[in-house]
């Protein structure tokens, strides 16, 4: 690397980090905490070094080398960009994946969207005591019911629960075991000690979503092909 050249990267990094050191305690950075503000100067200063490496190789052919730190001033732009609205992009990942995935739960604020499956039905991705359940969103449900495999996989102890709680199925009428969940949760809301129901081997093909958890919300509403789900503060 010429020497020219390298004190003009030196004196650019050090004014980059000149302006940032003496704005860091303005109203519009003062929100980047200690170690975040480190990684920010830490990404612009890589960006800088592989630049001028770059500006090296291609010293002798200087239209190249302008294209090449454009090219770097461009994704410095992008990494700043992202960076600053990296919260926005991820809600908006979030529910492009509730669209291309239904049961996929998008958090936004306070609520928890959900897209409606082909068949029409609200499949909802939940976690149950930290197992992943998918289940059924059936509002004629007084209770959560929980399939035997699912049941299962949370953990709860099936060799001690008792079938004696009638219920209606498809199959026609049955009876369910009574068991109280730890923790449920759809996204980012989670309720605890939840009652459920529990249905012996081979009556249920899906778990419920019933009203013991969604009447633990704030609110709850279908807009068209949409599920919202509101919790408390």
């Amino acid at each position: 690397m010429r020497r020219p050249l390298l004190w003009i990267l030196l004196l650019a990094l050090g004014l980059a980090m000149i302006t940032l050191i003496a704005r860091h305690e303005d109203a519009s950075l003062s929100r980047i905490a200690g170690p975040d503000f480190a990684a920010l100067f830490v990404k612009i200063a890589i960006l800088v070094v592989v630049g001028g490496v770059v500006l090296s190789l291609f010293r002798d052919r200087f239209s190249q080398a302008v294209e090449a730190a454009l090219i770097w001033v461009v994704v410095a732009l992008l990494l700043v960009l992202g960076y600053t609205y990296r919260f926005e992009l991820r809600d908006v990942g979030d529910r492009v994946m509730a669209e291309l995935l239904p049961g996929h739960a998008a958090r936004v604020a306070r609520t928890v969207e959900l897209a409606r499956n082909r068949n029409g039905d609200f499949r909802i991705d939940t976690k149950v005591n930290g197992s992943k359940i998918s289940m059924v969103l059936d509002t004629g449900a007084s209770a959560v019911v929980l399939t035997h495999d699912a049941a299962k996989a949370a953990g709860l102890p099936l060799e001690m629960v008792k079938y004696n709680v009638p219920i209606d199925t498809a199959n026609g009428p049955t009876r369910a075991a009574s068991v109280t969940l730890d923790r449920v949760a759809v996204g980012g809301l989670v309720e605890r000690s939840v009652p459920a129901l529990i249905a012996q081997p081979g009556q249920l093909k899906v778990s419920l979503l019933g009203m013991t958890f969604m009447n633990r919300l704030q609110s709850w509403e279908v807009r068209g092909s949409k599920l919202m789900m509101r919790g408390y503060p």
